[in-house]
């Protein structure tokens, strides 16, 4: 017998979480289904059940700082296939989401049905296309080579953190704060931890909205 999937619902609107969780109990028998409303508690759900078939992630979500959370979670779990559910609607959102490892991008408009279709094609394998792209987006090319350790760095600077108090908050010394904010910004193509900061806050996503039964 094939056993049947696992999912982690990631949205922090309980209404949502409850319509995709009905929804895949329904499509998917048998399924396990695990939620979260922040990314931190995606990343404590992902360490349980590292072998999760699918993760269904909405962008607006705390922690997430738009689609710098799809990439750190891309790299510290990189066989959970991740499904983006998500309102933004922009081709260069959508196209940016798969540049950082998504396997599908789902509009919150469409229909429950429409939904688990798409994560049917998923489990099955499928990978689906980002739209035609026009020029390459080149620094979310290069932001998708940092490593997890150097996408919590770059986290905690776009909150505003100092190199002192990135430290603190990930238990290591000031100077590898510093070693990893030089290759950072080496990798980033920019030349100052501004820059860094405010070319990753133009990865910021809309405001979600309610999915359509």
């Amino acid at each position: 017998m094939v056993a049947a999937p696992s999912f982690l619902i990631a949205d922090d609107h309980p209404m949502v979480r409850d319509a995709l969780a009905s929804a895949l109990g329904q499509a998917f028998p048998g399924a396990g289904i695990a939620m979260a409303a922040t990314l931190a508690q995606v990343q404590a759900a992902l360490d349980r059940e590292p072998e999760t078939d699918a993760l269904l992630l909405d962008l607006d979500m705390p922690g997430m700082d738009g689609l710098t959370g799809v990439a750190l979670l891309r790299s510290e779990h990189p066989i959970v296939p991740i499904i983006v559910v998500s309102a933004a609607r922009e081709p260069a959102v959508v196209r940016r989401a798969y540049e950082f490892g998504a396997s599908a991008y789902i509009d919150k408009s469409a229909s429950l049905e429409e939904i688990v279709g798409t994560v049917g094609a998923v489990l099955d394998g499928e990978i689906f296309a980002p739209p035609e792209a026009e020029p390459t987006d080149t620094f979310a090319q290069r932001a998708a080579q940092l490593t997890p350790q150097q996408w919590r760095v770059l986290a905690l600077m776009i909150q505003g953190d100092q190199n002192k108090q990135i430290a603190h908050k990930l238990s290591v010394g000031e100077a590898t704060v510093k070693a990893h904010v030089t290759v950072i910004l080496r990798k980033l193509g920019v030349r100052s931890r501004t820059q860094a900061v405010i070319e990753a806050r133009s990865l910021a996503i809309p405001t979600a909205e309610p999915v359509r039964p």
